[in-house]
């Protein structure tokens, strides 16, 4: 790590981290959260929902499979910056195109490596999640640890920060792009049995993907669709996509679900999607201490009875307190307890909180996907 240039992690509480920077030079901030997973960090960086998040991988060694131009889950990094433990200087894999700095730098990301990830992660386990600022250093410069902490102080925070408008598409599009097959890539769907609009509240390639792959023609359109737009595209069935910030500003999203399940349209949401069904059918939302970001999260099926290991990113919950007699629980979570799933019902409607379609993994949650398909199915 020697030739990489000095860096620093700061946080709004004054505790300070030094390392080496591995991305782009310059300064960034945001949310600093912690994720468990041990692999897929290409698919984290660039999904939608870590919008204005600084992400810390608890595994020690990131980096070590490279990057390609298939693993991604979006046009570009979303993630506010990276911090990890440590950065193989030789990454081997079949399908790398490019190491992860070089990588970090094409995108301008911002990230640090070489600190204890471990102490780091106590202690937002402890105090929650909070705000920092990433600084590395450029040619000739002299990193200041006042002013790092000073901009994290600075920054907001997620609550009552609308940001699904901000990574959503600007305009509608067609998807056909099936999921991944070794040797082959993504084909290409030609053959459709149901017609689906897809809310872009933030959304990943990979949920598009499972829904083509299961005969579902896409049409996704922009976050701030009205529902008279959608209804008018006599869709067999509606998606509500993950996305990043706090549900409840998105007053716009809130409406349109709600014309769209009094027009009994068949409905289904993930993350964010997931947590504005709830809103759209009378329950609120919290936010969580310093909520769930991995991949081993063990979650309840309260209908089967099943445990399955669900990946996780999401810093806002619905609260079960909350929830009218309209709305049933379906799954929940074996960490905390906090609610994973509902079902409306008075309507088709249903929607999960963790990733069902998580890529890499696991793949336990993905039989909502035809659940969904069975829905539209029944309605016809």
């Amino acid at each position: 790590m020697t030739a990489f240039p000095p860096a620093l992690l700061a946080l709004a509480d004054g505790t300070v981290f030094h390392g080496k920077g591995i991305g782009a030079a310059g300064s960034t901030v945001g949310e600093v959260v912690f994720n468990t997973a041990m692999s897929g960090y290409q698919e984290i960086l660039t999904d939608p929902s870590y919008c204005r998040q600084i992400v810390t991988l608890t595994y020690p060694h990131i980096g070590n499979t490279g990057v390609n131009r298939e693993d991604v889950e979006a046009g570009r990094v979303h993630a506010a910056g990276l911090v990890i433990r440590d950065l193989p200087v030789l990454p081997s894999n079949f399908r790398m195109e490019h190491t992860l700095d070089a990588y970090l730098k094409a995108e301008n990301v911002v990230a640090i490596a070489g600190i204890d990830t471990r102490k780091l992660t106590r202690l937002l386990r402890e105090k929650g999640a909070q705000a920092g600022c990433i600084v590395t250093a450029r040619a000739g410069e002299t990193l200041d640890a006042g002013a790092a902490v000073a901009q994290a102080r600075a920054f907001p925070g997620l609550a009552g920060m609308d940001l699904a408008k901000v990574v959503s598409a600007p305009a509608a599009f067609a998807w056909t792009e099936g999921e991944w097959v070794l040797g082959k890539g993504y084909p290409s769907q030609t053959e459709s049995r149901f017609h689906v609009v897809a809310y872009d509240f933030g959304v990943k390639r990979n949920i598009l993907r499972m829904l083509s792959s299961r005969g579902c023609r896409l049409t996704v359109v922009p976050a701030q669709t009205p529902a008279k737009d959608v209804l008018a595209m006599k869709p067999d069935g509606v998606f509500l996509s993950n996305g990043p910030g706090d549900p409840q500003p998105c007053d716009y999203a809130i409406a349109a679900i709600g014309e769209i399940l009094d027009a009994r349209v068949p409905t289904f949401g993930i993350c964010l999607g997931h947590q504005l069904l709830a809103l759209a059918s009378g329950a609120k939302t919290v936010k969580m201490k310093f909520g769930h970001h991995g991949a081993n999260h063990p979650v309840k099926d309260l209908d089967s009875g099943q445990v399955l290991i669900t990946s996780q990113n999401h810093g806002f919950a619905v609260d079960p307190a909350t929830m009218p007699n309209t709305l049933r629980t379906t799954h929940v979570s074996l960490f905390d307890g906090s609610n994973q799933g509902i079902a409306r019902t008075d309507v088709p409607a249903f929607s999960f909180q963790g990733h069902p379609e998580a890529s890499p993994g696991p793949h336990d949650v993905s039989y909502l996907f035809d659940r969904f398909v069975q829905l539209m199915q029944a309605a016809k």
